[in-house]
């Protein structure tokens, strides 16, 4: 399972949306875990992403990428908006052999390019087969491109529609917004 295998979107804005988180298994492979979260988020930021995180701090929208790098426990991402970037990241972090699983996040066919291009192949792939049930009972579809973004459901449904209404307003910028929705998911 991924945290991010829900999201929602056209295929245009999801071609723009790589999530990658560094996971560690429990009694496996944890040990000396924090320099290895610490040099996966610091090769990340030597690529430009377009946020960085750990679970038990926060991401970019919180703190400076300095402090979540220091602070850094849990597992921990990155997103990028650019598969060229995405692969040669992928490729800085196949040299650093950090022995930690790497979940990547993305249109299937592109991130596939990306594994080709940094020399590397999935190990394993996951799809989602959408949504069943009473559907009718869903925020609509452009709100759900921006609470599916957060895969434990802690951006709420009520909060997007309020950062809207203040957008639609003038009150706030949709860059303001986001500082208000990004905090919810680490």
């Amino acid at each position: 399972m991924t945290h991010t295998l829900h999201r929602r979107g056209t295929a245009e804005s999801l071609s723009k949306d790589y999530a990658l988180m560094m996971l560690r298994a429990m009694g496996v492979n944890d040990s000396g875990y924090l320099p290895k979260c610490q040099e996966f988020l610091r090769i990340a930021l030597r690529h430009n992403p377009v946020n960085i995180g750990s679970e038990m701090k926060g991401n970019i929208f919180e703190f400076p990428p300095e402090e979540i790098i220091a602070e850094a426990k849990g597992d921990s991402f990155v997103v990028f908006d650019n598969p060229k970037v995405v692969a040669a990241f992928l490729k800085d972090l196949k040299e650093a052999d950090l022995g930690l699983s790497v979940v990547v996040s993305g249109i299937f066919e592109n991130v596939d390019e990306c594994f080709e291009k940094a020399g590397l192949k999935h190990h394993t792939a996951n799809f989602s087969l959408g949504i069943w049930g009473k559907t009718e009972k869903l925020p609509s579809d452009d709100i759900l491109e921006i609470t599916t973004m957060c895969g434990h459901a802690m951006v709420s449904t009520n909060l997007v529609k309020a950062m809207v209404e203040e957008i639609k307003a003038g009150r706030k910028t949709p860059e303001e917004a986001t500082k208000v929705l990004a905090p919810n998911c680490t």
